[in-house]
């Protein structure tokens, strides 16, 4: 049965030995978004461990969050590229890794009340290395400017055209590095940029994102036959929402094959990612519990 094979191979793809605490899970997806691994690439979905290497994708008006073992939260705005390392033994206690923003806008968010004896974790955002020491920073690295703006806490930042690293201090206080170009004198920006700047990486009510313990489901439809279904879903997870399919006993005999999407919060929520995703493919979906 082929939409059973499909299924092996994705919990293949996500599942980790008993044994391994993750480094970071997804937390939440508003699609489209991938991850691809070892040169396969998947949608992006909601309780996905991560992996050393790691690479995440978000498109179009897309956001994701991921949730890093030692207490820190991710959040990448649209049209982001993540590589994500970690190779920590215990990663909850001792958390050792890197973030190499390759395109795109992002916040970093250290839950101060999360208890860790030692945590190390560089942030490259374009040409430039932040070093974080329980902070609270956002970045965007595109194809003019590297950007870095400390929100919260204390940062040194590094840039190759530079012989000793940048001390950030001051809430709102910006690095930036133009393409080609050393770093200029940090900036300070104002709230109501540093307001538009957040909208970037955050997820607001009524975006369509599926979040950790999200009860909603949408339904792309029931199909009696399996070609029917694999083809839909096939549509759906190029698209980049990461869509399942659950089979189930016929009455006269046989299967059923509905395509799902799972994980949203609350119907509204289920409903606007309906529409995102009948943008994007053209598939109707309905929002059901």
């Amino acid at each position: 049965m082929q939409a059973l094979k499909r299924i092996c191979a994705f919990l293949a793809f996500v599942s980790l030995p008993a044994w391994a605490l993750p480094p970071a899970v997804v937390a939440a997806v508003q699609a489209p978004a991938w991850i691809e691994r070892g040169g396969l690439v998947q949608p992006l979905a909601v309780g996905m461990p991560l992996a050393n290497g790691d690479r995440i994708r978000t498109g179009d008006g897309a956001r994701a969050y991921l949730k890093l073992a030692e207490g820190s939260t991710v959040k990448l705005g649209a049209d982001a590229k993540l590589a994500f390392f970690s190779m920590s033994a215990k990663p909850r206690s001792e958390f050792r890794g890197a973030l190499d923003v390759l395109n795109g806008a992002f916040r970093f968010t250290t839950d101060a009340l999360m208890r860790i004896t030692s945590r190390d974790i560089a942030i490259r955002v374009g040409t430039a290395t932040a070093g974080i020491r329980g902070t609270d920073l956002w970045g965007r690295a595109d194809v003019r400017q590297d950007l870095v703006c400390l929100i919260e806490g204390k940062i040194d930042v590094w840039h190759a055209a530079l012989p000793g690293p940048v001390a950030m201090s001051a809430p709102l206080s910006v690095f930036v590095a133009a393409r080609g170009e050393a770093p200029r004198p940090l900036v300070m920006a104002d709230t109501q940029e540093f307001g538009r700047w957040a909208r970037e990486t955050e997820i607001a009510p009524g975006d369509g994102a599926a979040r950790t313990g999200g009860k909603w489901k949408l339904s792309l439809g029931r199909h009696a036959i399996e070609a029917e279904a694999l083809t839909q879903y096939d549509v759906a997870r190029s698209a980049g929402y990461a869509v399942g399919i659950k089979p189930s006993a016929a009455a006269g005999g046989g299967w059923n094959y509905e395509v799902i999407l799972l994980g949203f919060p609350d119907a509204a929520e289920a409903a606007a990612a309906a529409a995102r995703l009948k943008a994007a493919t053209g598939i109707a979906a309905t929002a059901a519990r």
